[in-house]
């Protein structure tokens, strides 16, 4: 596990989740690991902080936010940033058209909550980086 822990510090992610307890949570556990990080509230946020410095290797993106959702910040990282980061959302929608919204604007994976720190771990470690 260590070693997968190490690749976490390697990248720089941007987390955006508008529930505060949870950014929070993810925030501190994040800082534990020592893993290099921001966050942002909601998705124009998190579109903004894409375009002033675009130095992000990963995007973790909740679905349901105000001002603008994930799936509308997916779709702007795509189309106006022209941007191939990649993607992965964090949410409880297991619905299927949420899915098929999110594989359709190049969603990388998808990981259901509760947040599963074990699992993004894994899921950082299968993700290639060296673009």
């Amino acid at each position: 596990m260590q070693n997968k822990i190490a690749k976490l510090r390697t990248i720089r992610i941007l987390f955006v989740e508008d529930e505060e307890e949870l950014c929070k949570i993810i925030g501190d556990t994040l800082s534990k690991l020592q893993a290099n990080f921001e966050t942002a509230n909601n998705g124009a946020v998190a579109l903004k902080k894409l375009e002033e410095k675009n130095d992000y290797d990963l995007v973790v993106t909740d679905i349901n936010m105000p001002v603008m959702n994930g799936l509308e910040l997916i779709a702007a990282i795509r189309e106006e940033l022209k941007c191939d980061i990649p993607v992965v959302i964090m949410s409880a929608h297991t619905e299927p058209e949420y899915i098929k919204s999110a594989e359709a604007l190049g969603v990388t994976n998808y990981l259901l909550k509760p947040f599963d720190f074990i699992k993004f771990i894994n899921l950082v470690n299968e993700l290639d980086f060296s673009k």
